[in-house]
């Protein structure tokens, strides 16, 4: 596929990859980020059949909400573009390595393929460094920086038990 670029001087022709349009454009979207303050410098998007069917970027500051990452944002965006909560045969374009919740949401939405530009050391390197998260994953809930501690599993499995026998209930 063949794209043109107008720069100050001419026009430039080259072969431009589809892929990379896609890329570019959650480059752009981290860029705008950037630029308005509204979060950090990320941005995601979701392709489906060629097009972009939603969009995101980082609003974790400006909507007050630590789950507001460019890939969760632009998942919200195309299901609901979708009218579904799974991404089957869409592709995910984000503009750095998906952190371990974003991973998470991901895998859940189930899409084909991730496409990333930086990667988790880049980002560690601009501040945002989740590695001490992949390293909580490993050690014993109680031992954690944030401890987790269970309690009240019989009557919480209760409402397991009532969806597993459940007529109303849709399967993810």
């Amino acid at each position: 596929m063949y794209f043109y670029r107008k720069t100050s001087t001419n026009i430039v022709y080259k072969m431009i990859s589809e892929k990379n349009i896609f890329m570019e454009e959650a480059i752009r979207l981290a860029a705008e980020n950037l630029e308005s303050g509204n979060g950090g410098p990320f941005g995601a998007v979701v392709v489906k059949d060629g097009i972009i069917i939603g969009r995101g970027n980082n609003s974790v500051t400006s909507a007050n909400d630590p789950t507001a990452h460019a890939e969760v944002n632009a998942i919200r965006d195309a299901c609901k573009h979708l009218n579904s909560f799974q991404l089957e045969d869409c592709e995910i374009y984000t503009s750095c390595e998906p952190c371990p919740m974003c991973l998470g949401a991901i895998y859940w939405a189930r899409p084909r393929k991730i496409y990333f530009a930086c990667n988790k050391k880049d980002a560690a390197n601009a501040g945002f460094d989740d590695s001490f998260i992949y390293d909580e994953i490993n050690i014993p809930l109680p031992e954690r920086a944030i401890p987790a501690i269970q309690i009240m599993q019989k009557e919480a499995q209760q409402v397991f038990k009532e969806w597993i026998a459940s007529d109303k209930k849709i399967p993810y």
